[in-house]
């Protein structure tokens, strides 16, 4: 049994995303990092695993994605896939293994399908990388598109605020979904982007989107996994719903064994040989 909630334990593919689409059933999407994580999400029924370059700040502590490396990537990547039996298991490529040019992307994505065994990768930008992701997906590997708040260029935007307000900025980032989706991404992540223009570039695309901060009219919603359990208490934006508080769990469950490490009551003698 995939999940819980989930009867259908066929593998999630490109395609059925766009058939999810198209039947009007929501897509959910969580990331992970490693093999025991993953596991977990895969079985609760969750329909799509990124390994996303938030490893960077959630596994390695880095203040932004930007440090990550494709190696680094890859090994998150190898892990997670090794776990997965149902869910379309996504890598984000990082920054600087595309932005560099079509062959330098097109070498690093190929690479990274290779080495990991995924089934798709995902790039922020639009028409300024469309070139390279055209090359990717001649070269037959699924691509899902990243528009909105796209954290790879947090040097340049100066600020996680919310993206695409102002009516240039928003006729841009519809312009950017419509040519993603025409030239045959499966999928485009919406990242804090206003509710409304979120609905509208879901209606105006015939792939799915895949909304973080951006509102319920995408066709589907992903989060970072270590934010929604709960065990990083120091994020809390408003898009943020957190199902758990496994920090308060761990911390108690850890200061419990410590206790009974001091004061001898661990192991006892039926955990002995």
């Amino acid at each position: 049994m995939a999940g819980y909630l989930v009867n259908d334990t066929r593998k999630v593919t490109t395609q059925r995303f766009i058939e999810m689409k198209q039947k009007g059933e929501k897509i959910s999407m969580l990331t992970s990092y490693d093999y025991t994580t993953a596991g977990i999400v895969d079985r609760a029924g969750v329909d799509s695993i990124l390994i996303g370059d938030s490893a960077s700040n959630v596994m390695a502590g880095n203040l932004t994605t930007l440090p990550i490396t494709v190696d680094q990537m890859i090994y998150h990547a190898t892990s997670v896939v090794k776990a997965v039996k149902r869910a379309l298991v996504v890598c984000d490529m990082p920054f600087g293994s595309y932005q560099v040019g079509s062959h330098v992307g097109v070498t690093n994505a190929i690479r990274i399908m290779k080495e990991s065994g995924c089934d798709a990768l995902k790039l922020e930008g639009g028409i300024e990388i469309i070139d390279t992701v055209k090359r990717i997906l001649d070269a037959g590997i699924p691509v899902m598109g990243h528009l909105g708040l796209t954290p790879q260029s947090i040097n340049k935007f100066g600020t996680y605020a919310v993206r695409a307000k102002e009516e240039a900025e928003a006729e841009k980032l519809l312009s950017d979904a419509k040519a993603l989706a025409e030239i045959g991404c499966f999928s485009i992540v919406l990242e804090k982007v206003p509710a409304k223009l979120a609905a509208e570039v879901t209606r105006e695309v015939n792939v799915p989107t895949i909304g973080i901060g951006a509102g319920n009219g995408t066709d589907g919603q992903v989060l970072v996994v270590a934010d929604m359990l709960g065990m990083n208490q120091g994020f809390s934006p408003r898009f943020l719903r957190r199902y758990a508080d496994l920090n308060q769990v761990m911390t108690d469950a850890i200061g419990q064994y410590v206790t009974d490490v001091k004061s001898g009551d661990f192991p006892n003698e039926q955990e002995s040989y």
